[in-house]
C-alpha cells in the first residue's frame, strides 16, 4: 500500500445553512462544490481543507451525535495552527467559545477544543 495523506474527512450536520455559515464564514474554508441531491433530499458541501477536502453532508432527520460516555467512531477533527492564541482570539471575536489551552504531555504541543453547531468537537493544535 502507498497511503500518503487523507483525501477527505466527512461529517454529517443537522442544519445545512447554519453549518455552511460556520465552516465557510466563521472558520474560512473555501467552497469547492455545493450540491443538492434530490434522490436523498440531502446537501453535500465540499470545502477546501489544505490539500484535501472537508465534506459536509446534511440529511433529513439524522440522529443526534452521542456525547458522554464517548461512543466508538470519530472523536474529533484537529486543525494544525501556527498560533493557537491568535486563532482563539479570532474565534472568540466571532462568538465561538474555546476550552482552556492545555499542553499534550506526550508531544508538548498546545491544544484547545471548540465545537461546531452540532456539538462536534474541533481541536486547534499548535
Amino acid at each position: 500500500m502507498n497511503l500518503q495523506t487523507f483525501h477527505h474527512v466527512a461529517i454529517i450536520v443537522s442544519q445545512y445553512e447554519r453549518s455552511k455559515h460556520f465552516y465557510t464564514e466563521l472558520l474560512g474554508f473555501p467552497i469547492l462544490r455545493e450540491n443538492y441531491r434530490p434522490d436523498t433530499k440531502s446537501w453535500k458541501l465540499d470545502l477546501q481543507f489544505g490539500e484535501g477536502e472537508l465534506e459536509i453532508f446534511c440529511f433529513p432527520q439524522s440522529p443526534k451525535r452521542l456525547t458522554y460516555p464517548e461512543a466508538c467512531g470519530l472523536r474529533h477533527l484537529s486543525f494544525k495552527t501556527v498560533s493557537i492564541e491568535e486563532d482563539i482570539l479570532e474565534l472568540e471575536q466571532k462568538g465561538i467559545k474555546t476550552e482552556p489551552v492545555k499542553v499534550d504531555p506526550f508531544t508538548g504541543g498546545k491544544y484547545t477544543f471548540f465545537f461546531d453547531p452540532d456539538g462536534l468537537p474541533l481541536e486547534l493544535h499548535e
